[in-house]
């Protein structure tokens, strides 16, 4: 086993900015493709029925995770061995950026089997990617600065995607009836938003923001210096990967760690993938209502990542984890109990006439309500987890547990999208299947409360 045992040193401004910046360049993806816009378009407008829109979503989600889960621990351990990150980090953009472009012919009516296939292969190219971003963190900054630059940087992220999701619903999203855009002009580029082409366009947008914002990581990031050969170092990398699992084990509070993250990711990645989606088939949003939705969001997000950055610098990372975790849960019921006219399962009647404008209804604001708290707990659940994690290894064992975090987030994350889809598909109720959700929150909160912190400390 290859052990690098640099000590943390202080890193230039201008490297942890570059290792920050990387959550900028990554995040259209997820905001702009897979929640707010590309993922709403094809459920309600290239499927023919919006239950199978969904419930095909959902298994595309639930193979990316799959794929994910089987293979991250393998790529960290022999990233331990290989030494550098930005050589891994470069194949697996250039795979995601690819993907994203052919995102463009997914016309309306067009087959829904090679679009989810482009979608999950850009998924578990953006995952390993961020296997490796993940592990530079221990050697970046102190333990101390940890949660401060995770949590930053998770900000960062939130802001570039509600940038790109700005000029998404801006300047390309136009009404199919009248073909301007919220702002009155006519959609850029001369796109069509009747074949859909404001919504197609996110992916090559996404992918140039991409190509254009990782480049100050490779740039200014120190990364790891050079180990050993790539054959060599798979054979090492699968042995030590072994020998970690069952270290793992032996480390109860890590392990106990990783199943409660397991658990809980689940549901932000199924609620992450699924909701906005869920929004546009329950209230027939259009693509600038569901825009501005995520917009909000964001905003909302990138408060919620300050905050969180000084409550995890200041409690640690298990109190701001907790409690997102709580916000999310009492958010998720919210939104699946409202609906057309009602809120709370129909104890709250909301009627109200439609005034026909954005979000019109009194049960349409009453969602947005509920959204809110995830905006804000969406960010830190899943930045402080980050911090957890690396304030509980050594530098020299990031690579092979940030695979086994990655495994964590991923094991059994095609559970909840395939549970929601299932469900959904036999019931032919998505309310019903995004109910599911709040089973993995509850659960994974039960068994993070039972965990340490640090998770390596031993009480």
């Amino acid at each position: 086993m290859m052990a690098d045992t640099m000590v943390v040193q202080r890193t230039p401004r201008r490297g942890v900015w570059g290792w920050m910046f990387f959550d900028w360049a990554a995040q259209p993806f997820f905001t702009v493709v897979t929640t707010f816009i590309f993922g709403p378009y094809f459920v309600s407008r290239m499927a023919t029925d919006p239950a199978m829109g969904q419930a095909a979503w959902g298994y595309g989600i639930a193979a990316a995770g799959l794929v994910i889960a089987i293979l991250s621990p393998v790529l960290g351990s022999i990233a331990d061995q290989t030494g550098p990150r930005k050589p891994w980090i470069a194949s697996f953009a250039a795979i995601k950026i690819i993907c994203l472009c052919l995102l463009w012919y997914a016309e309306p009516g067009s087959p829904l089997v090679p679009i989810v296939l482009l979608f999950s292969l850009a998924s578990v190219a953006a995952e390993f990617s961020i296997v490796f971003n993940d592990s530079m963190m221990p050697r970046l900054v102190s333990k101390e600065e940890i949660g401060k630059i995770s949590n930053i940087a998770w900000g960062l992220g939130y802001l570039g995607g509600m940038i790109v999701l700005i000029f998404v619903v801006g300047f390309l999203a136009a009404s199919p009836e009248t073909g301007k855009t919220i702002i009155g002009a006519a959609p850029l580029f001369g796109l069509d938003p009747a074949a859909g082409e404001d919504a197609r366009a996110t992916g090559p947008i996404s992918a140039l923001w991409y190509l254009i914002f990782i480049l100050p990581m490779f740039f200014f990031t120190p990364d790891s210096g050079k180990g050993i050969a790539i054959r060599p170092a798979v054979r090492l990398g699968l042995s030590e990967l072994k020998s970690t699992l069952g270290e793992v084990r032996r480390r109860t509070g890590i392990f106990r760690f990783l199943v409660a993250r397991m658990i809980y990711q689940d549901g932000v990645n199924a609620l992450l993938g699924l909701g906005g989606a869920f929004a546009a088939a329950m209230f027939g949003w259009s693509i600038t209502e569901i825009g501005i939705y995520g917009i909000i969001l964001n905003v909302v997000a990138i408060f919620g990542c300050l905050v969180a950055s000084r409550l995890d610098t200041s409690f640690g990372s298990k109190i701001v984890v907790v409690f997102s975790l709580v916000l999310l849960t009492i958010a998720t019921i919210g939104i699946v109990s409202t609906g057309p006219g009602y809120t709370l399962f129909g104890l709250w009647q909301m009627p109200g006439v439609d005034t026909n404008g954005l979000f019109g209804t009194p049960a349409e604001k009453a969602y947005i309500a509920f959204g809110l708290l995830v905006g804000i707990a969406f960010g830190p659940v899943q930045a402080s987890s980050r911090s957890y994690m690396a304030r509980s290894v050594s530098a020299d064992e990031a690579g092979r547990y940030f695979g086994l975090y990655a495994l964590s987030g991923r094991a059994t994350s095609f559970v909840a999208p395939f549970t929601v889809a299932t469900v959904t598909a036999l019931s032919g109720s998505p309310r019903l299947g995004m109910a599911m959700i709040i089973i993995f929150f509850a659960v994974g909160l039960a068994v993070l409360l039972r965990t340490p912190y640090p998770a390596d400390e031993v009480k």
